[in-house]
């Protein structure tokens, strides 16, 4: 959920455009496909972002070409996402989310703020007042994948997403 296809288009500079079908505010440049990609992440997280900031939906990711790359957001932004597209599929605003809780509309804000470190209960609880219980999977990383080194403290960015 929430892996999007991206087209990588290689400019007259040599530098190399990554954009996505689906989000089209979500554009950047690397100057090789790998950059691109890397940088793809955090172009989707603020293309994202501003959609729920916009009170949009999230757009749905399309299925990708035969080889086409794919990139997602991190698995904590994957739920946020998926929470705040239930919120909006069921009309539930973020004051009754916060009642639904018996917690405090602030506490609401920051389950649905893609740069805040929510803990994975106050996700789960958010998950299960709407009617969903959040369900996670350890994928086997293809060959090709970078991943992303892990830093001292056990945390690191995700690496471009793929389904299991």
């Amino acid at each position: 959920m929430y892996t999007y296809p991206v087209t990588l288009k290689t400019l007259g500079n040599g530098d190399v455009m990554a954009s996505f079908p689906d989000v089209p505010e979500a554009v950047t440049y690397g100057e090789n496909e790998a950059f691109a990609l890397e940088w793809a992440q955090d172009a989707l997280h603020v293309a994202l972002a501003g959609y729920m900031d916009d009170h949009r939906d999230i757009p749905p990711a399309s299925t990708p070409a035969p080889g086409q790359p794919t990139v997602g957001p991190s698995p904590l932004t994957r739920i946020k996402l998926a929470i705040y597209q239930a919120m909006r599929d069921q009309g539930i605003s973020q004051l009754r989310l916060a009642g639904l809780l018996h917690r405090d509309a602030r506490q609401v804000r920051r389950i649905l703020d893609l740069d805040h470190q929510s803990t994975l209960n106050q996700l789960v609880d958010a998950a299960a007042v709407l009617g969903f219980r959040l369900d996670v999977a350890l994928c086997k990383a293809d060959a090709d994948d970078v991943l992303p080194a892990v830093p001292a403290t056990g945390l690191g960015t995700a690496a471009p997403a793929r389904q299991c």
